[in-house]
């Protein structure tokens, strides 16, 4: 009897795991949200996507561009002809990527998605510290910076990373037409 009860018992503590377990996880989805509301997530990714799309066109022509002059079957009409088609094409192109960062639902999706990598790296614990950080002068400064900080810190990413990528498309070109 002792061993049926001890039996009954475990097997009980083990039905109510997941119960505790979605109750962790409960408390851990509401302390994330609570840290993104002091993060002021959603004006910060508001304004991070502007910032975005005003770097994205020059971005975006100086991908292309260094992508056609890596070019080694272009001959230099034929890359001042992409050049010009390309840039009849970035404007449209532009206005897409603005469609994209102007979705209502973007910023929603995204945190919603993000909820769960927070909840899953950090304890709750951790969570509320860092919502307390966040609630702190020196949070609430780096948290107005990091949109500022992402677009030139992407800036700098493009400038460093084009010339590399062109040299290694166009040694990948190179490759293609040896065979």
């Amino acid at each position: 009897m002792k061993k049926f009860v001890l039996a009954l018992t475990a097997a009980a503590a083990f039905a109510a795991f997941p119960s505790f377990a979605s109750a962790a996880d409960a408390q851990s989805t509401a302390a994330v949200k609570t840290m993104f509301d002091a993060m002021e997530m959603r004006k910060n990714m508001t304004a991070m996507y502007a910032e975005m799309q005003k770097a994205m066109p020059a971005m975006m022509r100086q991908q292309v561009l260094a992508m056609i002059q890596a070019d080694p079957q272009l001959n230099a009409e034929q890359k001042k002809e992409a050049i010009a088609k390309a840039e009849q094409m970035l404007p449209g192109v532009a206005q897409a990527v603005n469609k994209v960062f102007n979705d209502p639902a973007l910023i929603d999706e995204m945190l919603n998605e993000m909820v769960p990598l927070y909840a899953n790296n950090y304890t709750v614990d951790e969570i509320k510290q860092l919502t307390t950080f966040y609630k702190s002068p020196v949070g609430r400064k780096m948290m107005t910076l990091t949109p500022k900080l992402s677009a030139e810190g992407m800036a700098i990413g493009q400038r460093i990373m084009t010339p590399r990528l062109g040299k290694l498309m166009q040694d990948v070109m190179q490759e293609v037409q040896k065979k």
